[in-house]
């Protein structure tokens, strides 16, 4: 196993940062947005089938709502009739957690070719050599730069300011954990009028998970912002343009979701 996700996704991508690296003027910064894009592009026909299942179980949310008022407290039957209902419609109850799952592999896979590109011993460019194919093995005198404006890619993106004893996190970290804000709710229009409905049902299951729904909302961006603090910056750099990606074809594809009633209180603002 170890073997195969080094040849199918690590050794590509260490290969493929490299490449792009040589062709962009020695910009790092760069060879990851355009590496970012790329994957995203590859990754298309997948995340695209399974952002059009998470839109169509919103869709069927009034149809649950119905089935939890017919059954009531009986589990049994409201699961039945529940599971007939995602039969009749091609639903999919998983099918939104795929994009998740697969930005979280690719996640991994990066930040071990981050670890292999960035290293800061002496004998780094010997052992990256060790993974590059032979086209584009590197001499053994080559210094990697890992600038990209005022970030240093291999370290985090956070600040020191005077009289602040803990660091405060950068642009970079403070956008990508916005874009996951902004694509976690235009992901999750319904939570709202679910969790209105959720409370006329106690004590089913639908409670919980709507509330949890809701949290994870906002959990998953305070996250962003607390791994962020000990990542380096270029997997910062890399989850803003992968979630930016995100959010741009989920508006394609659902509009802007959970994020209209935001929209609408702007717009009532001005």
């Amino acid at each position: 196993m170890k073997e195969l996700w080094h040849l199918i996704l690590y050794q590509p991508l260490v290969n493929a940062l490299i490449f792009l690296y040589k062709v962009l003027f020695q910009n790092f910064g760069l060879a990851l947005i355009v590496l970012t894009v790329a994957i995203r592009f590859a990754l298309f026909p997948l995340t695209r089938s399974s952002m059009r299942a998470a839109s169509k179980m919103r869709e069927l949310a009034p149809e649950l709502e119905k089935l939890k008022k017919k059954y009531g407290k009986d589990k049994q039957a409201y699961a039945k009739a529940q599971m007939d209902l995602y039969k009749q419609h091609g639903a999919n109850p998983a099918a939104g957690c795929l994009p998740q799952i697969i930005q979280l592999i690719v996640l991994i896979a990066l930040y071990q070719a981050f670890i292999q590109v960035l290293r800061v011993d002496g004998d780094v460019i010997q052992k990256l050599n060790e993974v590059l194919y032979p086209q584009l093995q590197l001499p053994a005198e080559t210094v990697i730069n890992t600038r990209f404006l005022y970030l240093d890619l291999g370290k985090p993106d956070i600040s020191h300011l005077p009289g602040i004893p803990i660091p405060l996190p950068g642009f970079f970290l403070l956008a990508a954990a916005l874009a996951q804000l902004i694509y976690s709710k235009m992901m999750m229009p319904a939570i709202a009028a679910a969790k209105k409905e959720a409370t006329k049902t106690p004590g089913m299951a639908d409670d919980m998970a709507t509330t949890m729904q809701s949290q994870m909302t906002y959990m998953f961006p305070l996250l962003t912002i607390l791994i962020g603090y000990s990542f380096p910056s270029g997997l910062v750099l890399y989850w803003l343009t992968f979630s930016l990606l995100m959010a741009i074809q989920q508006y394609f594809i659902g509009g802007w979701g959970g994020l209209e009633p935001w929209l609408r209180k702007l717009k009532l603002k001005r």
